[in-house]
């Protein structure tokens, strides 16, 4: 997803690229201002570095917010520009979720982002008159999608597509694989994850999930639990390591578009899985936002759909709820 780096330290075993007789590669790098990698079997020993690279430029292009010249860029700029797949992918799926979360997920949120810092424009002077004048522009029903043209009731909406993006950025890697015909990989970028098969040791993939402590910046250093995951996705959404502190009051990253303000329930971190990963990473923003009980009443709807949510008590002390295939999935608790 997005703005959030790393949430999930994936937990394989990976040999060089410069290995030559491997029938596994891994390689990564950076990308999208996060980091990248992907392992697959091989039977030819050809390494697809560049192409994905390339491929992942081109999608920066089209849906980067940090990208002058992307086409989400020139949307926000109120420029006369017909719409592409990737955009329209984005988009499609985006009110769908929308629509299921009661707005809790929204391309929208933009304007609210930046003016309290964590978007891509800089940080406004926070009062309420400011924020009840940025909710008049916010919200899925002032923006529409028509044969690739999009339209706004209001020149001030902007849109960003942080919070699904990068999950989607992991789909389309994964069906360039697919389209290769790779039968097992595993493909990550930013901590967002797609599986397909088995790993070297033909067994199932796993993916460790972070414990959510403040300022738990280094991947897998406290994992709270490791996943089997094959042939789906995985994201995380958290507050843990996107927020800053003012006057002894703590603002996370996570902007509920209903009301404008920071959320502060007890929901930590959720991890969803998904059959794609785009789904899976907006899931995991709308439940940061719905808080733990709102989800969990919206999950008994989704049935596609399995989440692990770790949240807080009075005490501070961390408990953790999740959909039943999760509890069968887990092989290790930390």
């Amino acid at each position: 997803m997005r703005n959030l780096f790393a949430f999930i330290f994936i937990v394989f075993i990976t040999i060089s690229c410069n290995q030559q007789n491997s029938d596994y590669i891994n390689f990564g790098g950076f990308v999208q201002g996060t980091t990248y990698s992907i392992t697959y079997e091989t039977l030819d020993g050809v390494i697809f570095k560049d192409d994905i690279e390339n491929l992942l430029a081109e999608f920066d292009t089209s849906l980067s917010t940090y990208n002058n010249q992307s086409l989400i860029t020139k949307i926000n700029n109120n420029e006369l520009i017909t719409t592409d797949f990737y955009f329209n992918t984005v988009f499609n799926k985006s009110k769908e979720v929308y629509t299921k979360t009661n707005g809790a997920f929204d391309l929208t949120v933009a304007p609210l982002v930046n003016a309290w810092g964590f978007g891509f424009k800089n940080k406004a002077e926070i009062t309420n008159a400011k924020i009840d004048s940025i909710l008049t522009f916010v919200g899925f029903n002032k923006i529409d999608l028509n044969n690739s043209t999009i339209s706004k009731t209001d020149p001030r909406v902007s849109i960003d597509v942080n919070a699904i993006a990068q999950g989607y950025s992991v789909d389309v890697v994964a069906d360039f694989l697919d389209n290769k015909g790779i039968a097992n990989y595993l493909v990550e970028i930013g901590g967002e994850v797609k599986t397909k098969g088995v790993n070297k040791k033909r067994k199932e993939w796993k993916i460790g999930i972070d414990k959510p402590i403040d300022n738990n910046n280094i991947p897998g250093q406290n994992l709270q639990a490791i996943i089997k995951l094959s042939d789906k996705s995985l994201a995380t959404s958290g507050n843990y390591r996107k927020f800053y502190e003012r006057n002894g009051i703590k603002y996370s990253h996570t902007i509920d578009p209903n009301t404008g303000y920071p959320v502060t329930h007890s929901l930590l971190s959720a991890t969803v899985i998904a059959k794609d990963c785009m789904t899976a990473d907006a899931y995991a923003t709308a439940f940061m936002v719905m808080g733990l009980e709102k989800s969990l009443d919206l999950l008994k709807t989704l049935p596609n759909i399995e989440a692990y949510l770790i949240y807080s008590d009075e005490d501070g002390k961390f408990h953790v709820t999740s959909t039943e295939l999760i509890k069968e999935l887990i092989t290790e608790i930390k």
